[in-house]
Order: structure tokens, then C-alpha cells, then sequence
């Protein structure tokens, strides 16, 4: 059973930072891309960024490049989100997922359940 466990979220203040985890089982994870996404209230699940397996090449939504870094730790099947310069725009439920949001196929079916980031002065 693909299995993805998210933690570290929590209440930030604007300009802070919050460092997201994804433990992911039932898959051989040295072998998938991974990606974040969110879903804020009331809107749809977004992508938020992909790392690759391998080299490890990354990718990032246009509103959190430069503050958001995506990293991976293959021995503890972990995928990692820091989280700099917190907007309140970054609001939402983060959930990791492997694949990336252009390879449906890529993408497990099933998700955990998020873990939220909330940004408020």
C-alpha cells in the first residue's frame, strides 16, 4: 500500500520559515520523482514543486521560487520542503505525492493527510 505521511506544518508568522516532511512507504522511492502541492480553503490542490530521482533536479511553481527549497533523502524515504519568507498566500494543506503533475500515471492514487501551514501575524 503506497502510503505518504506529512508533518511539520504549523502556525508561521509572514517572513518565517517552516521545514514540511513527507515519510513515503509502499513504493521503491529512490526511483520516483516526488512532489509537493497545497490546497488552500475553498480552492483546488496545486502543484507546488518536483524533484527528480537521480541527479536530482528541481522545479518550482513561479510564486515560490527563491524562498521554497525541495530536497530528498533516499535512505529514509523523506521528502523535505523548507519553507522561507512565509506569505500568507501559502496558507494551505501541503501533501506530497510521487510523479510529478504532468505524468498522471506517475502519480500514486492515493494521499495522505497533508499537513497544514497556516501564515498570520
Amino acid at each position: 500500500q503506497v502510503q505518504f505521511v506529512e508533518s511539520g506544518g504549523g502556525l508561521g508568522q509572514p517572513g518565517g520559515s517552516l521545514r514540511l516532511s513527507c515519510l513515503a512507504s509502499g513504493f521503491p522511492f529512490s526511483t520516483y520523482f516526488m512532489s509537493w502541492y497545497r490546497q488552500a480553503p475553498g480552492k483546488e490542490r496545486e502543484f507546488v514543486a518536483w524533484i527528480s530521482n537521480g541527479r536530482e533536479t528541481t522545479e518550482y511553481i513561479d510564486s515560490v521560487v527563491g524562498r521554497f527549497t525541495i530536497s530528498r533523502d533516499d535512505a529514509k524515504n523523506t521528502l523535505y520542503l523548507q519553507t522561507n519568507k512565509l506569505k500568507p498566500e501559502d496558507t494551505a494543506l501541503y501533501y506530497c505525492n510521487r510523479g510529478t503533475h504532468h505524468s498522471a500515471a506517475t502519480v500514486a492514487s492515493s494521499w495522505g493527510q497533508g499537513t497544514p501551514v497556516i501564515v498570520s501575524s
